[in-house]
């Protein structure tokens, strides 16, 4: 069982920043793919960028690409998602998402945090 707790979201306008984090518990962290995945209001969640338990490979949404980058830190049994150059259609809650599997997954989510808010104004 992994539980996932998200934060760093926020109102921010276009083209600013924000990172967020998302804390997973549990010892075998590092055995998990990870992923971020957005639903914005009224439309259905989507994926956005995951990676593979030693970070060494990910995968991203071709409208986030070059604008977002994943990360983890197996010590500290986190995940990130920096943001940068965001724009007003990037406004959606944000979930973090765990896998059983050391590889990189679009898709088959095992385990979901409970989302945050990110709200880009124009």
């Amino acid at each position: 069982q992994v539980q996932l707790v998200e934060s760093g979201g926020g109102l921010v306008q276009a083209g600013g920043s924000l990172r967020l984090s998302c804390a997973a518990s549990g010892r075998t962290f590092g055995s998990y793919a990870m992923g971020w995945f957005r639903q914005a209001l009224g439309k259905e969640r989507k994926f956005v960028a995951a990676i593979n338990w030693s970070g060494s490979n990910t995968v991203y949404e071709d409208s986030v690409k070059g604008r977002f980058t994943i990360s983890r830190d197996n010590a500290k049994n986190t995940v990130y998602l920096q943001m940068d150059s965001l724009k007003p259609e990037d406004t959606a809650v944000y979930y973090c998402a765990a896998k059983s599997s050391a590889y990189v997954s679009v898709g088959r989510y095992d385990y979901w945090g409970q989302g945050t808010q990110v709200t880009v104004s124009s």
